[in-house]
C-alpha cells in the first residue's frame, strides 16, 4: 500500500513539472541554444552546455508549480487542466511549496556555479527572473495579454547564457535574439491558448487569444514573421556562411503554413493547438540546426 502511494506521488511530482512533457522543457531551452551558440561564435564549453540545460529544467519545473498553485482552482474548471495533480488533489499544496523551493535552491545552486566573468551578471539576472516567473501565473487575472508577461520570463533564458559567456550584454546580435525569443513565444502561447479560449472567457481570466479576438491570425503570423527577422539579422551580424539560410528561408515559410493551418478551423481544439506546439519545437530546433552548421 504504501509502496503504491509512493508510486502515485512520483508521479504527481512528475506531472506538476510536466517533465513528462519534453515538449515544453525543450521550447525554453531552444532559445538558450541561440544564445549560447551566437554568444559562443560556435565555439561551446560543454559544461556550460550541461548547467544551461539543467537550469532550463529546473526553472521551467518551478515556474510549472508556481503556475498550479496560483490556478489550482481554475484548472478545475479547464477541461485540459483539470487533472493536474493540484486541481485532481493528487498531491497537496504543502508538498507542491517544497517542490517549488527545492527546485528554486537548486537552481540558485547552479547558478551559483557558473564561473567567469560572467558569474556576477548571469546571478543577477537569475535574481531578477525570479519575480516576473512566480508572478507570471497571475497575470491572466489583471492584464489583457498574459503571454507578453511569459514572453519576458522566456527572455531571461537569452540573457543569462549570453551573459555567462560574454560578462555583458552590449550587443546588437544579443538584441535580435531575444526580441525574436520574445515575439516566437507570444505566438506560440497566444495559439496555445486558442485551445482554453471559451472556458477563460466563462471563468473571466485574461489571454491574447481573447483580447485579440480577429486579429489574432495576423498577430501571430506577425510574431513569427519577426522571430524569422530578428533571428535572421542575429546570423547576419555574427557572419554565418550560405548554409545557414536556406534552413532559414525554409523553416520561416514552415512557421507561416503552420499559422494558416490552425486557423482554418472555427474552433481550435486541444490536438490541432498541442501539434502546433510540437511543431514550434521542431522550427526552432532548425533555426539552432542553422547556426550550428554555419559555424
Amino acid at each position: 500500500m504504501d509502496l503504491q502511494r509512493t508510486k502515485d506521488n512520483l508521479i504527481s511530482i512528475l506531472q506538476i513539472l510536466r517533465w513528462n512533457k519534453p515538449s515544453g522543457r525543450l521550447i525554453l531551452l531552444i532559445p538558450a541554444g541561440w544564445s549560447l551558440w551566437l554568444a559562443n561564435n560556435g565555439q561551446q564549453n560543454f559544461s556550460l552546455i550541461i548547467k544551461i540545460a539543467l537550469g532550463g529544467l529546473l526553472v521551467s519545473g518551478f515556474g510549472c508549480v508556481a503556475n498550479d498553485l496560483w490556478d489550482s482552482e481554475i484548472d478545475k474548471e479547464v477541461s485540459r487542466t483539470k487533472e493536474r495533480p493540484l486541481a485532481a488533489n493528487k498531491l497537496n499544496k504543502i508538498m507542491a511549496f517544497f517542490i517549488l523551493i527545492l527546485l528554486m535552491i537548486a537552481s540558485l545552486v547552479l547558478t551559483i556555479s557558473i564561473k567567469g566573468e560572467g558569474a556576477i551578471l548571469s546571478l543577477s539576472l537569475a535574481f531578477l527572473a525570479l519575480p516576473f516567473i512566480l508572478i507570471y501565473p497571475s497575470t491572466k487575472r489583471w492584464f489583457k495579454f498574459p503571454q507578453f508577461f511569459l514572453s519576458i520570463c522566456w527572455g531571461f533564458a537569452v540573457l543569462i547564457p549570453w551573459a555567462a559567456v560574454k560578462g555583458d550584454l552590449k550587443s546588437f546580435v544579443l538584441l535580435f535574439c531575444w526580441l525574436a525569443t520574445i515575439f516566437w513565444t507570444f505566438g506560440f502561447d497566444t495559439v496555445y491558448a486558442l485551445a482554453d479560449k471559451k472556458y477563460d472567457i466563462k471563468i473571466g481570466v485574461n489571454s491574447s487569444a481573447i483580447h485579440l479576438g480577429s486579429h489574432t491570425k495576423k498577430a501571430v503570423q506577425l510574431c513569427y514573421l519577426c522571430t524569422s527577422i530578428f533571428l535572421g539579422c542575429s546570423a547576419l551580424l555574427s557572419d554565418f556562411d550560405y548554409l545557414f539560410w536556406p534552413i532559414w528561408f525554409i523553416t520561416s515559410i514552415l512557421m507561416q503554413r503552420d499559422t494558416i493551418k490552425i486557423f482554418k478551423r472555427k474552433e481550435q481544439c486541444i490536438s490541432l493547438v498541442s501539434t502546433h506546439f510540437r511543431n514550434q519545437v521542431i522550427y526552432g530546433s532548425l533555426f539552432l540546426l542553422g547556426f550550428i552548421i554555419s559555424k
